[in-house]
């Protein structure tokens, strides 16, 4: 799914502007949105039943560059990161 069909699906579900949608969506996901924001700050965002967005520290370490498959250093740094709830792997993995 899409950006723009997320913003379509959410306008027809809460019988709202799609101008209105594109804004909601943008405040929880664009780079300066609601949950951007608390990752950066070190924070997590929490969604019942359906999980969790946080971020996790990355050692430093060693690599191959694809080009040349010679070794490289990788620096540590810090990855978003998703883990879902149980409601939301029950969803996934229901029978049809």
């Amino acid at each position: 799914m899409t950006k723009q069909q997320l913003v379509r699906a959410l306008a027809e579900r809460q019988k709202l502007s799609r101008a209105i949608a594109t804004r909601m969506v943008d405040a929880l996901f664009s780079e300066d949105g609601l949950i951007a924001g608390e990752l950066r700050k070190g924070g997590t965002v929490q969604i019942s039943g359906f999980g969790v967005f946080e971020t996790r520290k990355r050692k430093e370490r060693t690599g191959r560059d694809p080009r040349t498959g010679r070794a490289i250093k990788l620096k540590a740094s810090i990855t978003p990161a998703f883990r879902p709830g149980k409601a939301l792997k029950n969803q996934v993995n229901r029978r049809k």
